[in-house]
């Protein structure tokens, strides 16, 4: 079954159908979200925030493509755990240094030897504004315009970060 008849069915209130997308998308959402630079602990947070979000909202989907509407959500999931991460520091008046070489569980099924280690540390180096079309574009395979729709920014806004980005990446 394709994505337009698992949504229609899940929509319906099938659960089956909404289970098969949770099961066929999951390692799409975890290893997004780790590429975005999320710590190992939050992954299976943000991850089941998706698809609780994915759950409440999916009668406001419309005609998009799935797999872009469930990247959008990814992103926003993680800003939002960002934005509560330094809330609650900011709280409790006490600043822990995030250890900059930490890597979830997924680590096994996205980075296979050393070289892909060093190139995920240096994307973490980057600005999320041009992190984020980097990934899209090369390890998620999407469009410039499925890019452009995810990230809510202009065709042309995607072709300069994606350049940009890798100028960056080679200074890196």
């Amino acid at each position: 079954m394709n994505d337009d008849e698992l949504v229609l069915k899940a929509k319906k209130g099938n659960m089956n159908a909404f289970q098969e997308l949770v099961e066929k998308y999951t390692p799409v959402v975890e290893k997004f979200a780790y590429q975005l630079g999320n710590r190992r602990e939050d992954i299976d947070d943000i991850t089941q925030e998706v698809f609780i979000r994915v759950y409440r909202f999916l009668d406001q989907f419309s005609k998009a493509k799935f797999s872009t509407w469930l990247y959008k959500i990814t992103l926003n999931v993680t800003r939002d755990a960002a934005r509560k991460r330094m809330s609650n520091m900011k709280k409790v008046f006490k600043i822990q240094n995030e250890p900059a070489y930490d890597y979830p569980e997924v680590e096994a099924h996205i980075l296979q030897n050393e070289e892909d280690r060093a190139l995920h540390l240096c994307l973490q180096k980057l600005d999320e504004k041009y992190r984020v079309p980097i990934v899209l574009y090369f390890f998620h395979e999407l469009k410039y315009e499925e890019i452009a729709e995810i990230m809510s920014i202009t065709l042309s806004t995607v072709k300069t970060r994606i350049l940009r980005g890798k100028t960056m990446l080679k200074k890196i």
